[in-house]
């Protein structure tokens, strides 16, 4: 079985181990074992509510209930920029007109902004390449839809996530090779792991604060703003899938897209469900393809889990589940719960 549930100690080695071959991009989980065990510290006192609501990082670990291991892991940071400034490059046109000279000429232009400041951030989608396919990935990343569904107030009412832009195999970015790099003396992946890090001061000191005229840049740079590394791809489809869009703004270092939605417009929220839990005597056939399995949450903020169900197990008022399922659940006949589809099922 597969079970997200909250990130715990043990999690370490694997989260490590997965953070190693994730290779460089992944600038919020760093192959830093202190780092990442502040991360597990963080989210552990967020779900026990002994931080701000504010500051909450709640990440969320995929378990193989076989294996006993962490297979992956997804994020909600609660909000961004409240104690360190969070910075995007917003994508507008500057026009400059003349009547006199009948000259009227628009200008892409990237002005520094900070109008993402105190939204909720989806982020942190690390999948093992051993459990790859079958829809283990939506699993994975959708499940922070129903957590931010069933404890709204704990979040701002727009969500965004920052994808990843391109950059070459080893790491450069031709944003940054033509643009960034002209202020800051350091290389792409050092900038960027400081900035994923929550270590922006140093942006707010020696980026230029002015207008930056996209025709000024050469055309490898201004060709990847707004476009995302063939690896994130398959990200980005699915949050477009669950209705996100992109917002003009970029990302400042690798012009990656960030896009966003309002949590009652997202796919998963509107299509989710109650029921009332009958756990069921007779044996069920669990392995269905993903286009008839449905997410299962226990609804729980503190002890949060998800997992799969065939789609026949739902009824008009209740849910019939295997025992099995129910305990990895922790959850018993009668309690309510929260389903939803797991793959789109093509409304909006």
């Amino acid at each position: 079985m597969l079970l997200i549930r909250p990130l715990q100690d043990n999690d370490l080695d694997a989260l490590y181990a997965m953070a190693q071959g994730a290779g460089k991009g992944l600038t919020t989980l760093p192959a830093d074992r202190e780092l990442l065990q502040k991360k597990i510290t963080h989210a552990r006192d967020t779900f026990n509510q002994r931080c701000a609501p504010e500051a909450g990082l709640y990440l969320f670990a995929l378990e193989d209930t076989e294996l006993g291991q962490c297979v992956g892991i997804s994020g909600i940071q609660a909000r961004v920029g409240l104690d360190e400034v969070f910075y995007n490059y917003r994508l507008s046109i500057t026009v400059n007109a003349s009547r006199e000279l009948g000259v009227h000429v628009r200008t892409p232009t990237l002005h520094l902004s900070n109008d993402m400041t105190d939204t909720t951030e989806i982020c942190s989608l690390l999948l093992s390449g051993s459990h790859r396919g079958g829809g283990t990935g939506l699993l994975l990343s959708r499940c922070r839809f129903m957590y931010l569904d069933d404890f709204r107030k704990h979040f701002s009412e727009k969500v965004f996530a920052e994808m990843r832009g391109v950059s070459d195999g080893n790491g450069q970015s031709p944003l940054w090779d033509a643009l960034g790099s002209q202020f800051f003396d350091m290389e792409f992946s050092e900038a960027d792991v400081l900035s994923g890090l929550g270590n922006k001061s140093f942006i707010a000191e020696l980026m230029p604060k002015y207008p930056i005229y996209l025709p000024m840049l050469p055309d490898s740079a201004r060709a990847v703003i707004g476009r995302v590394h063939e690896n994130t791809a398959p990200a980005l489809n699915m949050l477009q899938a669950e209705g996100f869009n992109f917002n003009g703004m970029v990302d400042i270092f690798d012009g990656g897209p960030v896009v966003e939605a309002f949590i009652h417009n997202i796919r998963t929220v509107r299509e989710g469900i109650n029921r009332h839990v009958m756990i069921r005597k007779k044996p069920l056939d669990m392995n269905v393809p993903a286009e008839e399995q449905v997410m299962i949450s226990n609804r729980s903020f503190r002890d949060f889990r998800v997992t799969t169900i065939p789609a026949e197990c739902i009824g008009l008022d209740t849910v019939s589940i295997p025992a099995e399922v129910a305990e990895a659940l922790e959850i018993e006949s009668g309690d309510l719960v929260r389903l939803a589809p797991l793959k789109d099922t093509g409304r909006r």
